[in-house]
């Protein structure tokens, strides 16, 4: 393999090392690194490969470089990511909603393809809405939003709407009533748009979700296809054995009805940060 091809590789391996000594609270906040030369002598490489994962560690804030003291572990490198309640998704969506800022990459109309059409129970020759968006917390991207929703539903609201408002508000202020979801839980990885809009590396491992919301009356409203970076995303689900002896298993934890606001409130300080406004005007992606 060319040399070329070989350092950022080996780079990726020490900051991912590196990074999840920090997160793991192996390396506490606010202790000192080893210097360049020590790290490059430990584990093998070039200087410049150790420069170039500090500079990754650097960028994201887990460390902090001061001049004629050393590089030092960030205080605040271990804060939670975005946590996402399986068991209450609905309320979620929109609460995340209002606690994270957005930026809307594309907005237009266009035929769906067949899969599409058949999971929203679209009428033939009806067009979906279909939307871009890169959601962030703290100023720093997490997930990749491909949204598409029916036209007749879609007018309801505009480009600038969606740049500052949940979609899932959007459609229920329109009327709809959202009765339930279905979701599909898996992995990608980063081409090269989703990548750059993430800040990430082509290739680099993500959260993958699939998720149609219908309203009562069996259509679909929602749907949503989402890539999520997943050292600032999670999910969450709450489990409790039920059944009779000898039929016992796993099953999800109700939310009573009335406290979902509460639940979702729980979450850590730093996720509780306004928003910062949208740009409406960022139409198209990086």
């Amino acid at each position: 393999m060319p040399m070329s091809s070989v350092e950022p590789l080996k780079a990726r391996r020490l900051y991912l090392l590196l990074r999840d000594r920090i997160l793991s609270g192996e390396a506490s906040p606010e202790s000192r690194l080893p210097s360049e030369p020590a790290l490059a002598s430990t584990y093998g490489v070039s200087r410049v490969t150790v420069r170039r994962a500090l500079d990754e560690l650097a960028r994201e804030g887990l460390i902090e470089r001061r001049p004629g003291s050393g590089t030092f572990v960030s205080g605040n490198a271990a804060s939670a990511p975005m946590v996402a309640d399986f068991s209450n998704v609905l309320t979620h969506l929109v609460e995340m909603g209002r606690r994270t800022g957005v930026k809307l990459l594309s907005f237009g109309y266009l035929a769906p393809t067949p899969a599409l059409a058949e999971e929203l129970k679209l009428e033939a020759g009806e067009r979906v809405q279909r939307s871009v968006r890169v959601r962030l917390i703290d100023g720093q991207p997490f997930s990749y939003l491909v949204t598409h929703v029916p036209e007749r539903i879609g007018i309801s609201y505009s480009e600038a709407d969606l740049a500052s408002t949940p979609l899932l508000e959007l459609l229920e202020r329109s009327g709809l009533a959202a009765e339930r979801a279905s979701q599909t839980i898996g992995a990608a990885l980063a081409g090269p748009e989703v990548a750059q809009a993430l800040d990430l590396e082509i290739g680099a491992a993500l959260l993958s979700m699939t998720r149609v919301v219908y309203e009562p009356s069996g259509r679909g409203i929602e749907h949503l296809q989402a890539l999520y970076r997943p050292d600032r995303y999670s999910f969450h689900l709450d489990l409790v054995r039920t059944g009779d002896v000898g039929e016992r298993r796993w099953a999800p934890v109700a939310v009573p009805r009335g406290l979902e606001t509460k639940a979702a409130a729980k979450a850590p300080a730093n996720q509780k940060r306004r928003p910062k406004r949208a740009d409406p005007q960022r139409r198209t992606a990086r």
